[in-house]
């Protein structure tokens, strides 16, 4: 996979061609992303393949992903400048920011929003034999093990988030393991664990591996109810309802009514306002070379770059958007 993609960047790189008019600014910026097994990995590639080929001819501007635990990570590296841009759920950009959930106290007030980039949609797996509803009540007393992403991540924090939003203690009601997308998967295919937790956009790989390989009568996404989401908002109402379509993945033939949260992208501020001005342009600029890397991006455009937005936007971003006509509100203002 990683070898595919890394053909369909240069290929569509190519055919980018050179950068806008030249500037003074000259930045090395380090994306932070998460596992490989996500979602949040192949896009900061390509986003950070795009800033290169666009910009780094011209500008002198080059940016590179690495992945991480997440988003958890993600935020302390922000923090500890150690890089320079980062994909964020919206939950932990919101937390982070005003000092709730994990940060109670400890608020970290130093990054800022470049845009929107997708829903990160839930995917609570566990093996078809223990799915008696078919919804997330099936995780009430599950009793099994069920990896609910890698400690201190994005992933963790969401699923503790929705399942205590339910009444489920995962503590007490499941034995908890902490793998990445990709071993979570491979330990289910090897009946080491019975469910996990993956939100990402869809197709999620992971997700996908096992839906090819055990298929749709041994595992089972589970649903969300109307009352169940409806629980969820009334502390978190940044989760609204999505609807992952029959076909989706391979043999899926119904859909998958779950929920979802949107990432965004986000900026230590001391990141110059011409760089992210430039960033933002590029990245707004060249949506098809983003939406070919992963249909995730598929959900980006200018008219809801700002759509949801849990923290201020960084200068060099409210610029760019104020120059496109989007209305910035007073609260996103830097």
């Amino acid at each position: 996979m990683a070898k595919k993609l890394l053909i369909l960047i240069v290929a569509l790189g190519l055919m980018l061609g050179a950068g806008p008019q030249a500037s003074k600014a000259a930045e090395s910026l380090i994306i932070a992303t998460a596992t490989t097994g996500g979602t949040y990995y192949p896009v900061g590639v390509a986003i950070g393949t795009l800033i290169s080929i666009k910009l780094a001819k011209q500008h002198k501007i080059t940016a590179t992903a690495i992945n991480s635990a997440g988003s958890g990570e993600n935020v302390q590296m922000l923090k500890n400048k150690e890089a320079q841009l980062a994909i964020l759920q919206s939950l932990f950009g919101l937390n982070a920011y005003n000092g709730k959930g994990p940060y109670e106290g400890k608020a970290v007030k130093n990054f800022r929003s470049v845009t929107m980039l997708w829903e990160n949609v839930e995917h609570f797996t566990v093996l078809q034999k223990f799915a008696k509803t078919g919804t997330v009540d099936d995780l009430k007393d599950f009793g099994k093990k069920f990896s609910i992403g890698k400690r201190g991540s994005g992933t963790e924090g969401s699923g503790r988030t929705i399942l205590a939003a339910l009444g489920v203690d995962p503590e007490k009601e499941m034995t908890l393991e902490f793998l990445a997308y990709t071993p979570s998967a491979q330990a289910m295919m090897d009946g080491r664990i019975s469910g996990m937790n993956t939100p990402a956009g869809p197709p999620v790989a992971a997700v996908t591996q096992l839906y090819a390989q055990l298929g749709t009568k041994k595992i089972k996404v589970l649903d969300f109810t109307d009352a169940q989401l409806a629980q969820i908002q009334k502390q978190y109402p940044i989760w609204n309802r999505f609807v992952i379509k029959a076909g989706t993945y391979p043999g899926q033939k119904t859909d998958i009514n779950t929920i979802s949260q949107p990432n965004f992208l986000a900026v230590e501020p001391g990141v110059s306002e011409e760089t992210i001005y430039l960033v933002t342009k590029t990245i707004y600029e060249n949506l098809p070379f983003l939406n070919n890397i992963h249909k995730a991006t598929k959900a980006m455009s200018l008219e809801r770059a700002i759509n949801g937005l849990p923290v201020p936007l960084h200068p060099g971003a409210a610029k760019y958007y104020k120059e496109m006509g989007i209305e910035v509100p007073a609260e996103l203002m830097p």
